[in-house]
C-alpha cells in the first residue's frame, strides 16, 4: 500500500511540474491514430499539402466526414472575426487559460522563468509557435480584461505562423490586427481593456472550445460558419472526400446546363451509364479541373467503369 501511495505521489508531482507544458509522450498517448510524423513536441504534424488543399474545404464536408467517423463533438460557432473571407487553416497549438489564483499563478511564473520563458504568460506559447500552426485558446469565454492579445502580439503570431487565431476570449486592437495582410482572429469579441486576473494553465493539453474538444495538433477548419477541429489521423479522409464530392458536383451542374441529365437523375444514386460518363469526364478535363492531377488520378485507379 505504501508503494501505491508513493508512486501516485510521486505522478502527481511530475505532471505538476510539466503543468505549463503537455509533455511529449503525453500527447502521443491522447493520439495513437496519428501514424505520420511529428513535431519534436511530439504533436502530428499533418503535411503541408494537406492544409493547403484543406482551405477548399467547405465546413458541411469536413462535419460530414467527421460524423460519419463518430465524432459528433468538434464543430463551434457564435465568433467574431476580422475578416470574413480569410480562412484559417492549420494544426492547433492549445492553451488553456483560467480565471486567476495567485499562488498557482505564482508557481507557473516561477517554473516558467526557470525554464526561459520571457515575458506576460500570454506571449509564452506565442514563442513556441511555427509555421502553419495556429494558436487556440480557451480563455473561458471572458471578454471584458481578457483580451488575449492586440495588435503588438498578433504581429507576433502572423511572423512566425503565417497564420491567425481561435480564442475563446477576446482580443484588442482590432483596428491594427486588421491591417495584418493574412492574418485573422476568431474571437468572443473586442474590448479596449488590457489582460487581468487570467493566468496560465497549460500548453498543448486538451482543451474546450465552447463544444468542442481540441487537442494539440487537430486541424483547425475556421470559415465564416465557424470552427471545425479535425482530429490529425481524419485529416487526409476529409481532404479527399471533399474533393470528390466538389468533383461530381461540377459534373453533374455541368451536364445540368447541357440538359444531358435530369435533377432527378443527378439528385439521386447515379446510373452505371452517368458513372461511367463521369469517368471520361476526369480524364477529358484532368488538366483543368481544380483537384491534384494525382488525386484524380487515384480515383480513376479505383473506379471500375
Amino acid at each position: 500500500m505504501r508503494l501505491i501511495k508513493f508512486t501516485f505521489l510521486t505522478l502527481l508531482l511530475c505532471n505538476f511540474a510539466m503543468a505549463q507544458t503537455t509533455s511529449k509522450e503525453q500527447i502521443i498517448f491522447l493520439t495513437p491514430q496519428w501514424e505520420g510524423e511529428r513535431f519534436d513536441d511530439g504533436r502530428p504534424k499533418v503535411a503541408d499539402d494537406i492544409l493547403e488543399r484543406m482551405k477548399g474545404v467547405s465546413t458541411e464536408e469536413a462535419w460530414g466526414v467527421l460524423r460519419n467517423e463518430g465524432y459528433h463533438n468538434q464543430f463551434e460557432g457564435g465568433w467574431e472575426l476580422i475578416h470574413d473571407d480569410v480562412p484559417v487553416v492549420g494544426r492547433a497549438l492549445t492553451v488553456q487559460y483560467m480565471p486567476n489564483r495567485p499562488d498557482v499563478s505564482d508557481q507557473i511564473k516561477k517554473k516558467g522563468k526557470a525554464d526561459g520563458q520571457i515575458g506576460s504568460t500570454n506571449s509564452w506559447p506565442i514563442d513556441m509557435l511555427v509555421e502553419g500552426d495556429v494558436y487556440v485558446a480557451d480563455g473561458f469565454g471572458k471578454i471584458v480584461d481578457g483580451t488575449l492579445i492586440g495588435d503588438n502580439l498578433g504581429n507576433s503570431i502572423y511572423a512566425k505562423s503565417k497564420n491567425g487565431v481561435v480564442f475563446n476570449a477576446s482580443s484588442r486592437d482590432l483596428e491594427g490586427l486588421s491591417k495584418i495582410d493574412g492574418f485573422n482572429a476568431f474571437v468572443r469579441g473586442w474590448h479596449p481593456s488590457y489582460l487581468q486576473e487570467v493566468m496560465l494553465e497549460s500548453i498543448n493539453s486538451p482543451i474546450r472550445i465552447g463544444a468542442a474538444t481540441v487537442l494539440p495538433g487537430d486541424i483547425v477548419l475556421g470559415k465564416k460558419e465557424g470552427v471545425i477541429f479535425i482530429p490529425a489521423h481524419l485529416a487526409e479522409k476529409v481532404v479527399v472526400t471533399s474533393e470528390v464530392v466538389r468533383l461530381r458536383d461540377l459534373f453533374g451542374i455541368g451536364k445540368l446546363k447541357e440538359g444531358k441529365y435530369t435533377p432527378g437523375q443527378i439528385d439521386s444514386k447515379w446510373s452505371d451509364e452517368i458513372e461511367k460518363d463521369f469517368s471520361k469526364w476526369l480524364k477529358d478535363h484532368i488538366d483543368e479541373l481544380p483537384v491534384p492531377k494525382e488525386q484524380i488520378q487515384e480515383l480513376l485507379k479505383k473506379r471500375t467503369w
